[in-house]
């Protein structure tokens, strides 16, 4: 660099130190944001990202949009350690959190790192609600009623996560018992956790269940989060706050983050075999390769695969000439570009049954499946103030105000405690839900000969969980408003490596993301 230009960006330097001093005298936003903050630097460059200039290169670290791999090589450089990445999240919580609800509470212990060198470690991670963790954190699925309970250990992920020096940050909010007390209650909301808020603000919802996950991640609260999902709770949220979400296959949990990348490298440390849920992972375990999915990441993936475009999906969802579905002709190009043939206008088979939870049985299976869980659940806790899905439904009624009973009510679990385990009913409706998976999603794939089906957002989601099959969502664009939109590519079960090719190089290729607007 030249003398003459190095002295151009000191003296720009220091005219945007100027600058932002007065701001703390005069925007009233920067202050009320920074006197939030523990350190100077956090401050001035929430000051720097509100006035639109991004930081010079010579600042230690730029934290907006950060993916783990920049973090890395900072540690390796010098220029962060964990405990700075850490204190930078928890200054961010504590400014955007009280508007965006995304973090239910953070972990007392954060700063303190531990386990072996690995990609993730010293990475800050926020788990969902409903996952366990033996800490000093509750686990409460967004309610009152699991306040102060104590789990016996921590889950198999997050004994996982540990182990590689990851930081459970805290928990994210969610959609109250994965938003399966009532028919009635929006999506992000909890009584704990109350109404989680999109960043983009002109998205009118950050849709769950996963909703304080998607959120925290989208809006930098956060460098990855883990999220759960039997019937869209992670592609949705995903889909609506312009994250990357994986639903594995075979396994509940998945990651959220910003790009492909770093949501690998966190699919990579909690897939696999789990002792506290062999039923469920000795199934998804035989679907990872040995050295991981790492490999997958090719700028190449797209070459030589097959896709179908569900067309009609396209055309319910938009509408015919609105900006997204005139934006998603873009990307059907680039995939052509890239090396993909893609099979247009194809359709699944009753597609009309398939997306109705009450036609294919998934409704009167859950039903039974959730009392019994949750009972097995609860019965298995140290400590507890319920024990039972019938306690959890009296729990509500004695406290109608903070669980807002009177207006959401709890027809879901008054219709779960009806049910008496798995009967005929229920053994009718699993197999009908197999049965339509093959008509549908399987005989596509094998009668087209396709590595993957492509659909808009999380229009085809419930067609998707009768079959336990994986999803990738990645961001697709923004329409007039601002408001996010996505892609999603799925395919059969043990396709996880594939599915991971084609967005990775769909996202590589396109590079839509970007961070939402301050709030």
């Amino acid at each position: 660099m030249n003398t003459s230009w190095k002295k151009v960006q000191i003296g720009r330097q220091q005219q945007q130190e100027e600058k932002f001093q007065v701001s703390l005298q005069t925007d009233q936003l920067c202050r009320n944001v920074c006197s939030q903050v523990t350190d100077f630097t956090s401050a001035r460059n929430f000051w720097l990202r509100r006035m639109g200039i991004r930081l010079l290169a010579k600042d230690p670290f730029y934290f907006e949009e950060a993916t783990i791999f920049d973090i890395q090589e900072a540690f390796k450089n010098g220029s962060l350690n964990s405990y700075q990445l850490v204190n930078h999240y928890l200054d961010q919580i504590r400014a955007l959190n009280p508007h965006l609800n995304a973090v239910l509470e953070v972990n007392p212990d954060a700063r303190n790192a531990g386990g072996n060198l690995s990609l993730l470690h010293g990475i800050p991670i926020l788990v969902k609600d409903n996952i366990n963790t033996r800490d000093k954190l509750n686990t409460t699925s967004g309610s009152f009623a699991l306040l102060g309970s104590i789990v016996p250990q921590d889950a198999g992920v997050i004994q996982k996560l540990r182990k590689v020096g990851a930081i459970i940050l805290g928990k994210a909010t969610m959609s109250e018992w994965d938003n399966f007390r009532s028919l009635d209650i929006k999506q992000g909301w909890s009584p704990r956790g109350g109404q989680g808020r999109n960043p983009y603000p002109t998205t009118y919802s950050p849709c769950g269940s996963s909703s304080g996950s998607a959120i925290a991640v989208a809006a930098n609260l956060v460098t990855i989060s883990l999220g759960t999902d039997l019937d869209g709770a992670i592609t949705c949220p995903a889909i609506m706050n312009s994250v990357v979400g994986i639903k594995p296959t075979a396994q509940t949990i998945g990651p959220m983050a910003r790009t492909m990348a770093d949501a690998v490298t966190l699919l990579d440390v909690i897939v696999g075999f789990d002792p506290l849920d062999a039923n469920a992972t000795t199934t998804a375990s035989r679907f990872i390769p040995i050295d991981g999915f790492q490999k997958s990441l090719k700028d190449d993936g797209l070459k030589g695969k097959r896709l179908g475009i569900l067309r009609q999906s396209f055309s319910n969802y938009y509408s015919e000439g609105s900006m997204e579905a005139n934006t998603f002709e873009m990307p059907f190009q680039t995939m052509r570009l890239k090396g993909a043939t893609l099979v247009d206008n194809i359709e699944l088979k009753n597609v009309e049954i398939t997306q109705n939870v009450t036609a294919t049985g998934e409704a009167t299976a859950l039903l039974a499946e959730f009392k019994l869980s949750l009972n097995a659940y609860l019965k298995d806790l140290v400590s507890s103030p319920v024990r039972s899905l019938a306690d959890v439904i009296e729990f509500n009624n004695q406290h109608p105000i903070e669980e807002r009973v009177k207006e959401y009510g709890q027809q879901i679990f008054l219709a779960s405690q009806q049910t008496n385990g798995i009967g005929e009913a229920e053994k009718i409706a699993i197999k009908r839900m197999a049965q339509l998976s093959k008509e549908g999603m399987e005989d596509l794939i094998q009668e087209k000969s396709l590595d993957a089906v492509v659909f808009p957002g999380f229009s085809l989601s419930h067609s998707m969980a009768i079959g336990g099959f994986p999803i990738i969502n990645v961001p697709a664009g923004y329409n007039n408003s601002g408001a996010p939109f996505g892609i999603s590519f799925a395919g059969l079960q043990g396709s996880n490596a594939t599915l991971i090719e084609i967005a990775y190089a769909f996202e590589k290729a396109t590079k839509v993301r970007k961070p939402p607007p301050l709030i």
